[in-house]
């Protein structure tokens, strides 16, 4: 099985709001995800990320591939180097 870590899309229209989760990279962007491990809210001045260093680490330690977008935030949250 496939794991990726990504964005799942919630909010209102035009009043986007992202979950961090990781998931089965065949499941839909919305569907069931294995875990969530953060949030991402674009709309505030700076964005808001929040992500759990632990639950994060330890998926990218068990074989979990971040998608581009996730990564950055990781990044930015000082969890991948």
């Amino acid at each position: 099985m496939a794991v990726k870590i990504r964005l799942t899309r919630m909010g209102k229209k035009k009043n986007p709001f992202y979950r961090i989760v990781v998931a089965d990279e065949r499941t839909r962007r919305d569907g069931a995800p294995i875990e969530e491990i953060g949030y991402y809210d674009p709309m505030t001045n700076p964005a808001t990320v929040k992500i759990d260093a632990e639950k994060a680490t330890k998926w990218l330690n068990n074989g979990a591939q971040p998608t581009d977008t996730v990564r950055s935030l990781l990044k930015k949250a000082e969890i991948l180097k």
